[in-house]
């Protein structure tokens, strides 16, 4: 196993995967909607490719391990994550999976803006599965945070009734409303859940250990896809829809290879900011980008910047800020605390008397 990570490599990887959150999570749920308003209609198919992209977690995998066979060829191992990490993984792989098919069945029927902005409860279940399961620590500056998230997702929400698209029964509506809401439930779940699955490993947490269950957690999800889309005959209707696609076959490709690897980098931000950080802030991070992309869906879909999503974008950098500024007094007060025990614990030496003759 690789060495544990220094502080500044902490902080590089933090930043990584906070830019691939950035990335993944403005422009994944905008490529899944562009899927189905050109013709595409495979709920299991879109199931699978939300973690299909698995693979790729192959290369700096491999790469981890060719190096440390370099230094260390008798102890180097390709994998190191324990049997009951590994079970623990593959179940909430997948729990995973089947937030990916709820998704997968909201995002058809709901427009990007209604989508994310009931997403955004997922902080509600995230912040109660971290105390439970991890005892998370909160402080007046992450409920303030929290609370001001919620209170602009609520505030989404006033505008909701009104984004129902053109044609779609109120039914269908509803049945996509519910999936997205019982979706993000889950996904308060999964997250806390691999964070607890971190601090029982009892192994130093390094970029290997990340690596090995995001992959353990990925490929369990993709088993679980592959399972619907064989019942549903998916496999052999791709070509056809492919041959439908409004855009041609062509693009239809790139729409959905762009898909699978958007929301895999995608989980590489979330797994790297639990692994730095914790599920807590991941939540509180992914919430502050969902009125952005509230944004670029007014842009790319035309959807309406209502009065409410503006409240909703002011309160989500109010609550972004204050968690920001409470991490930074957290940090300077432990400072703070290890210089006081460093003066305490470092030997006071008598300079040398220099003796008279």
């Amino acid at each position: 196993m690789g060495a544990p990570l220094s502080n500044s490599t902490r902080k590089l990887l933090l930043m990584t995967s906070f830019l691939l959150l950035i990335l993944a999570n403005t422009s994944g749920p905008l490529l899944l909607r562009f899927y189905y308003v050109k013709g595409g209609s495979r709920i299991w198919f879109v199931t699978w490719l939300q973690t299909g992209g698995w693979p790729i977690i192959l290369i700096p995998l491999f790469i981890s391990y060719f190096n440390r066979r370099k230094t260390d060829p008798v102890n180097a191992k390709l994998f190191h994550v324990p049997f009951p990490a590994i079970i623990s993984a593959a179940v909430l792989g997948t729990i995973l999976g089947v937030t990916n098919f709820l998704y997968a069945i909201a995002a058809q029927r709901l427009p990007v803006s209604t989508s994310t902005l009931i997403l955004a409860s997922n902080l509600i279940f995230t912040a109660f599965a971290a105390f439970l399961l991890v005892k998370q620590k909160f402080t007046p500056y992450s409920v303030n945070a929290v609370v001001l998230l919620t209170a602009g997702a609520a505030a989404l929400a006033l505008h909701a009734s009104s984004d129902r698209p053109e044609g779609q029964s109120k039914k269908s509506y509803a049945i996509g409303f519910a999936m997205m809401f019982i979706s993000a439930a889950l996904t308060g779940l999964v997250f806390p859940g691999l964070e607890l699955v971190y601090k029982k490993t009892k192994l130093a947490l390094t970029f290997e250990l990340v690596t090995e269950i995001q992959l353990l957690l990925t490929f369990s999800a993709t088993v679980f896809a592959t399972i619907g889309m064989i019942i549903n005959n998916d496999f052999k209707v791709i070509s056809r829809e492919a041959g439908q696609f409004l855009l041609g076959e062509t693009k239809y490709y790139v729409v959905i290879i762009s898909i699978a690897i958007i929301f895999q980098l995608s989980f590489l931000g979330v797994v790297g900011i639990i692994f730095c950080a914790s599920a807590l802030v991941n939540g509180i991070i992914t919430t502050v980008l969902l009125p952005i992309t509230e944004v670029l869906a007014v842009i790319f879909f035309h959807d309406k910047f209502t009065s409410e999503k503006g409240m909703s974008l002011a309160l989500c950098l109010w609550g972004f800020i204050s968690h920001l500024y409470g991490e930074y007094r957290a940090s300077k007060k432990q400072n703070q605390i290890i210089m006081q025990e460093s003066a305490i614990y470092t030997p006071n030496i008598a300079p040398a008397v220099e003796l008279q003759p």
